[in-house]
């Protein structure tokens, strides 16, 4: 005899830390007492379905027949004449007793019935099932409540793409960080992790979550740090301007660890958008560029003009002139002596993420010999 007490108490629990509905688990339940059954009692051929009452503990079982035609089946008599199908017609079903009924004896039974509807009729119920049988019970219960979390999973963290999630650090293996969200489990590839940062097992990571794969073993998450979308999502916890739409980050140019330029819009004019993000005495962009560890974040005002565009993506070099050539889509940018090497940066970083935020190749030039900056593409 089932002890309900305990049943209902684990199917609470399955719903509450697992997700998974209590509708999906009685079905579960349902479809694995109805296959051993099959398994003990069944013929070949019958779809058998039980109906599982949490209340009263009692299962009843039914046989199912899909009520057909006479002239659209083989009948046992005729099977002989039957060689193989034609091409291009219907595959030949074969009438059998456990899991068709003929139209004119369903209509006998039940008045109105059409072919193709179910035909139920009720089982003797059994209780006694062998070790055999139960132990194929168990396990359709549990590939059942697998595909119920699994569905349960997807819809949950599918509806977190494209935000920041927190997980703590499971395991390390081949440079990859693997992370504990709680019911699933999250990848953080080695290219997607903020160059010389380190973690140890337990600790808290935030990260901006870009995939969530299906996969065969359950589902798997893709987590970046060092994706653009990263820096727009801290801003956006940030910056409320940015979370409601008021401020736009219309372009970003990261290299993650190191340095930042991201061009900023305002819907309102009484509103500044670099202001926004860097917030009162740069409180904000103090805690976005803390959770990155300490990366550099130049902010700049978007304009529609690519000249004063890429005037302000160089700062804080001074530009003394700008030559545009739109078909090439190259800008040659002239600056004084002293301030070249500010306009390039270390390691040309500078005129590289100015390149990438305008998307221009730009050519610095002074009295000093010319340096290019191609347009790097985008992660």
């Amino acid at each position: 005899m089932v002890d309900l007490k305990v049943l209902n108490a684990v199917l609470e629990q399955l719903e509450q830390e697992r997700g998974v509905p209590r509708a999906k688990m009685i079905e579960a339940i349902e479809m694995s007492m109805a296959t051993a059954y099959k398994k003990e009692y069944g013929k070949r051929g019958q779809i058998i379905r039980a109906r599982f009452d949490l209340n009263s503990g009692k299962t009843e079982f039914e046989q199912v027949k899909v009520v057909v035609e006479k002239d659209k089946v083989v009948m046992s008599e005729d099977k002989d004449k039957i060689k193989e199908v034609p091409d291009g017609e219907e595959e030949v079903v074969y009438f059998n007793p456990e899991h068709h009924i003929l139209l004119e004896d369903a209509k006998k039974i039940k008045k109105g019935i059409e072919a193709g509807e179910e035909m139920i009729f009720p089982l003797e119920a059994k209780d006694d099932f062998s070790r055999i049988a139960a132990q194929t019970a168990k396990q359709v219960i549990i590939q059942k409540l697998r595909e119920a979390e699994k569905v349960s999973v997807l819809g949950e963290y599918g509806k977190k793409e494209g935000e920041i999630v927190t997980g703590s650090v499971q395991r390390m293996e081949r440079g990859n960080i693997f992370i504990d969200m709680g019911r699933a489990t999250a990848i953080l590839p080695f290219e997607e992790q903020i160059p010389g940062e380190r973690y140890k097992q337990g600790e808290r990571v935030r990260a901006y979550l870009y995939r969530v794969e299906e996969t065969p073993k359950g589902i798997f998450l893709k987590l970046s740090r060092s994706h653009p979308k990263f820096l727009e999502e801290l801003f956006k916890s940030e910056a409320p301007e940015i979370a409601s739409g008021t401020v736009v980050m219309k372009a970003i140019a990261r290299e993650a660890g190191s340095r930042s330029k991201v061009a900023v819009l305002s819907n309102d004019a009484h509103i500044d958008p670099v202001g926004s993000l860097v917030g009162q005495r740069g409180v904000r962009v103090a805690t976005v560029m803390s959770e990155l560890g300490g990366e550099k974040i130049d902010i700049i005002e978007w304009s529609e003009d690519p000249k004063r565009f890429l005037e302000d993506a160089l700062s804080p070099a001074k530009i003394l002139n700008v030559e545009m050539n739109d078909t090439e889509k190259k800008a040659t940018v002239e600056v004084a002596p002293d301030q070249q090497s500010l306009a390039i940066g270390k390691g040309g970083q500078n005129v590289r993420l100015a390149a990438k935020l305008t998307g221009w190749k730009i050519d610095i030039k002074s009295n000093n010999p010319p340096v290019v900056a191609e347009v790097a593409e985008e992660k």
